[in-house]
């Protein structure tokens, strides 16, 4: 049993079904959103235009019978200006407005997979869906409610000016009442159609919301190729922190002390004067700790058990971080203690802390350490 699509797509499935064509869109919402403007951009500029022919046609008649070639261009070239500028301002209004509609659902992409030749296209039941499929049902009802409404909407309009027919009103005011029709006919029919393009837009967004989703297995397997598989990245984590424990360990026998808890924390520490403050090499817990206590005992560095002491290096540091300067004085003191007996020729064991302090000041975590930053 096939397992259904019940989760939403991932932005890579958004990404592939773009690049199909796979995009909520309607072509009906830009022709009536110019039907609408035309309806609207038409009266100011025909008004315009007649006032400008009319004064055209009275400086003609101003010339009388002998005209000049030289004022007829004149003439002519100043009423081709005219219609030029309606049609230019007219069409690039068209032309925002079909741009606009379209990038308002879903913006500007080419859909590259869906020029690519495909036997699939050629699959005869695939193309029989398409025309007796619920898309096609769903067009026919669509063209069935846009005649309808065309329909009704003239039949008001045609209604209307039916008693101005029969000659006993003025051809003038006919012609103005018919005109007065056609453009709110105009209008209200590319309204209609703006509310049609929205329902129209909001079903074709909903079935391609089904088609993109996918199902669970699908959600995981391409979150193993994006993100990789999870036991592979838990192997490879892993891997890195046993090489990474491998490079602390090998670095526990150029320790100067190890300061443990007695058995449960150990952290190693080493000072160089010429690098500032004393380091950690290693620390760690439990089983890490007990490894750590014997490198270190394998190569002669000291164990100083300072409950305190340790436990607060272990909280506060990290692996190659200088210890916190709210430290420094404890620290000091142990070190101090290893180098002298160093200095006797004493290497290695297990020693009490030489500190009598029992209470330590509260050092930050690793990540709230503030820089110190010296006055100049």
């Amino acid at each position: 049993m096939s397992e259904e699509k019940t989760e939403k797509p991932t932005v890579r499935k958004r990404k592939e079904s773009r690049k199909e064509g796979q995009v909520p869109r309607t072509q009906e919402l830009g022709g009536w959103a110019t039907l609408l403007l035309v309806g609207l951009a038409l009266p100011p500029l025909l008004t315009r235009e007649l006032t400008a022919l009319s004064q055209l046609m009275r400086e003609c008649f101003t010339l009388g019978g002998h005209v000049e070639v030289a004022d007829a261009m004149v003439l002519l070239g100043r009423g081709a200006s005219h219609v030029m500028i309606t049609l230019v301002v007219l069409g690039s209004a068209v032309m925002l407005v079909g741009v606009g509609a379209a990038l308002s659902q879903g913006g500007f992409f080419l859909a590259t997979k869906s020029v690519k030749p495909s036997l699939k296209k050629l699959n005869p039941i695939q193309g029989f869906k398409r025309v007796f499929g619920p898309q096609a049902l769903w067009e026919g009802a669509k063209m069935l409610l846009k005649s309808s409404v065309v329909g009704f909407v003239a039949y008001g309009a045609v209604s209307a000016l039916m008693p101005l027919i029969g000659g006993l009103v003025p051809i003038t005011a006919v012609l103005e009442a018919v005109r007065d029709e056609v453009l709110s006919l105009v209008r209200t029919v590319a309204v209609a159609g703006i509310v049609m393009a929205l329902a129209d837009y909001a079903v074709v967004r909903r079935r391609m919301g089904k088609q993109t989703r996918m199902t669970k297995h699908e959600v995981k397997q391409e979150g193993k190729q994006t993100e990789g598989d999870p036991l592979l990245k838990g192997a490879i984590r892993s891997r890195q922190l046993a090489a990474s424990r491998n490079r602390m360990m090998a670095d526990v026998p150029s320790a100067d002390v190890v300061l443990v808890n007695p058995t449960h924390v150990a952290v190693a520490l080493r000072y160089d004067a010429e690098r500032g403050a004393p380091r950690v090499v290693a620390r760690g817990s439990g089983l890490v700790a007990q490894r750590i206590r014997e490198r270190a005992t394998e190569h002669g560095v000291p164990l100083v058990r300072d409950v305190p002491l340790a436990r607060a290096l272990h909280r506060s540091t990290v692996v190659g971080q200088e210890i916190p300067a709210e430290l420094y004085a404890a620290v000091a003191q142990v070190l101090a203690f290893v180098i002298s007996r160093r200095s006797a020729g004493v290497r290695g064991g297990e020693h009490r802390s030489p500190r009598q302090e029992a209470d330590l000041v509260a050092a930050p975590a690793p990540g709230r350490r503030r820089r110190v930053v010296a006055a100049g």
